[in-house]
């Protein structure tokens, strides 16, 4: 009994200390890398959003993106390293172990073709900046459905998430994405479809639109959201009582939708003050808004 004692005492204080030594060092080097990880990345958002630096350039994005990649790959190398060193000390012989992991590898391959296939179409998605870290975007996947929309919060080789407006996490595989519409790349442009009532001049409404263009421009607080003055790009569509007006304005990337909401406010205090009422929706549509609104109340 004290002899097996000793032989058990004896391997804890040769290979055992080994193997704990080689885990616990693999633990502690792949947290130093996740924690370099997150310096680095901490620092590309800092540099990317401090100062007069509104959002992201489209290269911060990337080498947000190609961080967390790095990251995540060192991470599953290390611990993948430590395994191998680990089943050496223990005795196993790590050569026999060829020929099983080739058969266990074929067996996986094919029955994880989907994880290849989104490991892969992650790869092209970080190399060809498709999209990264804080973009606006809306994803398209197999099957159709409802596309995932929100701002993309993580990118690895096998999925990206993405938080909606309604602060929901969204997880897409991304061998599963087939359309991305990014809303955010480079420059954005902010639509204002402006309803006017047949009856009112549409000159005098271009030159009032021109001029809350032009307001919009001077204030202090939305020219550095926009790249040039808004366009009036004039009727856009023809109704039996009404014609469609449209105003354009291309924005820094992802702010497209606050200087639409202050377009909107701007042109309706506008339009008041010249005596211009906007046009009030259909018969038809207003039938069904009040239908879905009595429908909500009950």
């Amino acid at each position: 009994m004290s002899a097996a004692l000793d032989d058990v005492l004896t391997w804890f204080a040769g290979r055992g200390l080994e193997v704990v030594l080689i885990i616990l060092g693999s633990v502690l080097l792949a947290r130093f890398v996740a924690w370099t990880g997150n310096r680095i990345t901490d620092r590309i958002d800092a540099k990317a959003t401090g100062g007069d630096a509104l959002v992201r350039s489209e290269a911060a994005k990337h080498r947000h993106s190609l961080t967390q990649v790095l990251t995540w790959a060192a991470i599953v190398l290390i611990y993948s390293i430590s395994v191998f060193f680990v089943l050496e000390r223990l005795g196993v012989p790590v050569t026999g172990l060829v020929a099983p992991a080739t058969v266990l590898g074929v067996g996986l391959g094919f029955g994880a073709q989907r994880i290849v296939g989104d490991v892969l179409a992650g790869f092209f998605i970080i190399t060809e900046r498709q999209y990264g870290f804080g973009d606006v975007v809306s994803i398209q996947v197999v099957g159709g459905g409802d596309p995932a929309e929100g701002t993309v919060e993580d990118v690895t080789l096998r999925v990206t998430r993405v938080r909606s407006q309604n602060g929901e996490v969204i997880t897409v595989p991304n061998g599963q994405i087939v359309k991305v519409v990014n809303l955010s790349r480079d420059w954005a442009r902010a639509v204002v479809d402006v309803p006017v009532p047949t009856s009112v001049d549409v000159n005098r409404v271009n030159e009032i639109l021109r001029e809350v263009g032009r307001d919009a421009f001077r204030d202090p607080a939305m020219r550095p959201l926009l790249l040039d003055p808004p366009t009036v790009m004039g009727v856009e569509s023809l109704g039996l009582d009404e014609v469609n007006v449209r105003v354009v304005a291309r924005t820094l990337p992802g702010k497209q939708f606050e200087v639409g909401r202050d377009l909107r406010a701007r042109i309706v205090r506008a339009f008041a003050g010249q005596g211009i009422t906007v046009a009030p929706p259909p018969a038809q549509e207003a039938a069904l808004v009040d239908g879905a609104g009595r429908e909500g109340d009950a």
